[in-house]
């Protein structure tokens, strides 16, 4: 398994930036002042780099991947471990809200199951059952993940990745399920980036403030707990330490996406979380990847920071599931739809500005 995925993250190789100049023309040649378009240009420049050539958007697919966590014990969240399973089922009746929004950005959805708490669930075309265990172990008194469990995780999220690419899909979207997964998420960010806990513990899914203190409390004893995985500065064995099933898959599809050259649409604070630590293990994967909204979870602003990453929208979200993936999806194919749908100067016969 080790060498499975060594080979995989061998495969990723940074954009070649040589290539830049003659986007760049193209873009500045559009009738319109250089620039005016802002990000939007950042973006088309971004996919023609990761696709090297004019940028396409469709098709488009987020997964929305579901992991239980054993710190959930520690009354870090206020809803019930059962709310996952629950939501699981909700995503495939269409009622959520990474449902309506997907819908409305035209990208395709799946749900993944790579860690729930219970057993199977009955088959549907947009269910992918790959439940590597039934929740993680409590991340406050030891390992979340055996190195395995984290290692498949990351392997099935590769694989994730590899069959969006073998369907033809240009643009990949993150998005999770999970409760309790802002406290593994925060304690990732605290190992990673060196940021304290207290300093950007949040209320998750509604803790009062007696609530985000012992969060808090909680994700410190957890960064105690696994000292040894922390200090040891590898990325795999932090994550296996204090990730979740669900952050650790969606690490994978964020290198599979890099490997594959796809671009991919990183959700909030969750996503991000996996995100930092794809970086970690490859930090060639920041040329693939976009932070699509900031995250109202105190603390995701602070970590995209530390990253040396932007958001692309600031809408309060704090919901996951993908949902604010999707919601720049749009973006994405705008970007890809001025960079080949507006004409130039000399198409239209407009004068160009004189220096």
């Amino acid at each position: 398994m080790q060498n499975q995925f060594d080979a995989a993250v061998a495969a990723i190789t940074p954009v070649d930036r040589s290539l830049a100049a003659t986007a760049q023309a193209h873009l500045d040649n559009l009738t319109k002042p250089q620039g005016s378009l802002g990000r939007l240009e950042e973006l088309a420049l971004q996919m023609y780099l990761i696709q090297e050539g004019a940028p396409a958007a469709d098709p488009m697919r987020i997964y929305t991947v579901a992991g239980d966590h054993g710190v959930n014990d520690e009354g870090v969240s206020i809803f019930p471990q059962e709310v996952t399973r629950q939501m699981i089922l909700n995503f495939l009746n269409n009622g959520a809200g990474i449902n309506v929004l997907a819908k409305t950005a035209g990208a395709q959805l799946y749900v993944v199951d790579a860690g729930s708490c219970g057993g199977g669930y009955d088959e549907h075309p947009n269910l992918i059952q790959e439940k590597i265990a039934p929740g993680t172990a409590n991340l406050a008194k030891g390992p979340a993940m055996t190195r395995e469990q984290c290692l498949k995780a990351l392997l099935l999220g590769i694989s994730l990745a590899d069959r969006a690419h073998d369907d033809g899909v240009k643009v990949l979207g993150t998005g999770d399920m999970g409760i309790s997964n802002t406290t593994p998420s925060t304690a990732l960010y605290s190992a990673y980036l060196g940021l304290a806990p207290e300093a950007i513990t949040g209320p998750g899914t509604g803790l009062d403030k007696g609530g985000v203190v012992n969060k808090a409390d909680v994700i410190r004893k957890g960064l105690a707990a696994n000292k040894d995985a922390v200090e040891s500065g590898d990325p795999v064995e932090i994550l296996a330490a204090l990730g979740g099933l669900e952050i650790a898959t969606l690490a994978g599809l964020i290198l599979g996406g890099a490997k594959n050259r796809q671009l991919v649409s990183v959700d909030g604070f969750i996503s991000t979380a996996a995100y930092t630590a794809a970086s970690r293990i490859c930090p060639a994967v920041k040329d693939y990847c976009i932070i699509s909204h900031a995250s109202a979870e105190p603390g995701h602003a602070a970590a995209v920071h530390s990253l040396g990453m932007k958001p692309y929208l600031d809408l309060g979200f704090r919901l996951g599931e993908g949902t604010g993936a999707a919601c720049a999806m749009y973006l994405v194919r705008s970007a890809a739809d001025m960079y080949n749908n507006m004409a130039t100067f000399a198409d239209a016969g407009v004068d160009e500005a004189t220096s």
